[in-house]
């Protein structure tokens, strides 16, 4: 299965016992659309719920026609709350974060969330950490709610005290953050469903952040196919779980292998409002078509509010 996992070791952005480079993406410019206010319109006549899209989704659009397309498309499909995928020195796909939030707004979206993240070890810890100063103020310019650290390597090796050594970084991340009006959080995959020393690696980052500084974001899909129960996840841990990732195997709905009505129950039961769907792969190697097909399941939802 081709998965943000597999995309980042194909990167080279996998580095052994640390984290990943914020190059997720190429960072793509261009200029911003005349017809903005147009596009605009027409999505506010086409949306009816507040769907969210993490744009990890068009990453292969974004490479060859550049972010300003992906954004009108994206605002013409009907969503209306964004998660970005591209960080680096200071710029957000290549632009000012300001820039970069008014092309967002312009289109009558929001930017609400980041991936982003960096490779730690104690070592660089000084060098880390100036990174994050300069990563959390652009995202403060930005606006967003919150920043989602979206990997953490680990091998057969990794120890319980590797484990820790993440939840201390996390949480050091998580009170810069803080104090400037942001959420840091941390996105699993399936290899967090995996024990060491009879310990639940997803378990142990739930119980040994601090929880005042660290959220998590849930991918529903990646925790069902890690063996894990998300309803159950919502049910137990309502404060830790902030923010959501729709998911599927290939579009939202399409698999059959996903109940997401019961999750989505529990998600507005927690009072969760903040979601976004991410597609991975497509059925028909159309990305922009099954990411439309995603929102028009949602949107169809009777569940989905």
């Amino acid at each position: 299965m081709q998965n943000r996992r597999n995309f980042l070791k194909q990167a080279g952005l996998l580095l052994a016992g640390g984290l990943v480079a914020p190059q997720l993406l190429t960072a793509c410019g261009g200029k911003a659309n005349t017809n903005a206010a147009a596009t605009a319109a027409e999505a506010a006549t086409t949306a009816t719920k507040n769907i969210g899209l993490q744009l990890y989704s068009l990453r292969d659009m974004i490479n060859k026609e550049g972010i300003q397309k992906v954004l009108e498309v994206v605002a013409k499909m009907g969503y209306k709350n964004l998660e970005n995928a591209n960080y680096d020195k200071g710029k957000i796909y290549g632009l000012d974060p300001a820039d970069f939030k008014k092309r967002v707004e312009d289109l009558g979206m929001k930017c609400m969330s980041a991936h982003l993240g960096q490779e730690y070890s104690k070592e660089k810890a000084s060098e880390v950490m100036t990174w994050w100063d300069q990563a959390i103020e652009a995202h403060r310019t930005l606006g967003v709610k919150y920043m989602i650290q979206p990997w953490m390597a680990t091998n057969d090796k990794t120890t319980l005290d590797d484990i820790k050594m993440y939840c201390d970084y996390f949480s050091q991340v998580g009170q810069k953050a803080k104090a400037a009006g942001i959420i840091f959080g941390y996105h699993n995959h399936d290899f967090e469903f995996r024990k060491i020393d009879n310990q639940l690696i997803y378990d142990f980052l739930l119980d040994n952040v601090d929880k005042d500084s660290v959220c998590f974001e849930m991918d529903v899909y990646w925790v069902q196919h890690g063996g894990g129960d998300p309803v159950a996840y919502l049910k137990n841990r309502p404060d830790q779980f902030k923010v959501i990732h729709i998911k599927d195997e290939k579009e939202i709905g399409a698999s059959g292998k996903m109940n997401f009505e019961p999750i989505f129950n529990q998600m507005y039961a927690n009072g969760i409002q903040d979601w976004f769907v991410e597609v991975e792969q497509y059925s028909n190697n159309d990305p922009v078509a099954s990411v439309q097909q995603s929102y028009d399941f949602l949107n169809n939802a009777a569940y989905v509010k």
